[in-house]
């Protein structure tokens, strides 16, 4: 495997590369990456004004909006690192989704409280990427699985 790149971005380096902003912008910093693969943490569970809390809660389905971002902000590195724009993507599925809880903001009290998000490319080519991915909690899988993403070749103009 490629080795990690030591490059740690915080929440506005995150999105300076995606399209997200403010409280929809879901990752606070990315811990680490490379070219397959990306760690990402998010401390914003338990708020009770996460954009994606219903009336019953964070809903572990959630998890597949942080592991869709981290994949943006992968792709995002990348482009970077190859001195080129990213190409938008839009989530067009998500398979094979495990879920280990029914939310996210009732998750057990652990001393650091944080979801660990990783997303590693296991496929793709200039129109589309598959990822798989995992968000755990104290050092529990809470949730994993693949996610398609459709990629907008056009330039921007």
């Amino acid at each position: 495997m490629t080795a990690t790149r030591a490059v740690v971005l915080d929440h506005a380096g995150i999105e300076a590369l995606v399209p997200h902003r403010g409280a929809m912008c879901l990752l606070d910093r990315v811990t680490g990456w490379n070219e397959t693969r990306i760690a990402c943490v998010a401390v914003n569970h338990r708020d009770p004004a996460h954009p994606l809390r219903s009336r019953s809660g964070l809903l572990a389905s959630a998890a597949i909006e942080y592991a869709a971002q981290a994949a943006a902000v992968h792709g995002g590195l990348i482009a970077r690192a190859a001195g080129a724009w990213a190409q938008p993507g839009y989530l067009a599925s998500a398979r094979d989704v495990r879920l280990a809880t029914w939310r996210l903001d009732d998750l057990p009290a652990a001393e650091v409280d944080e979801l660990q998000v990783a997303a590693e490319r296991q496929a793709g080519d200039a129109t589309r990427l598959l990822y798989a991915f995992s968000v755990a909690h104290a050092g529990r899988e809470i949730a994993a699985g693949r996610l398609a993403v459709i990629l907008d070749a056009a330039e921007p103009s």
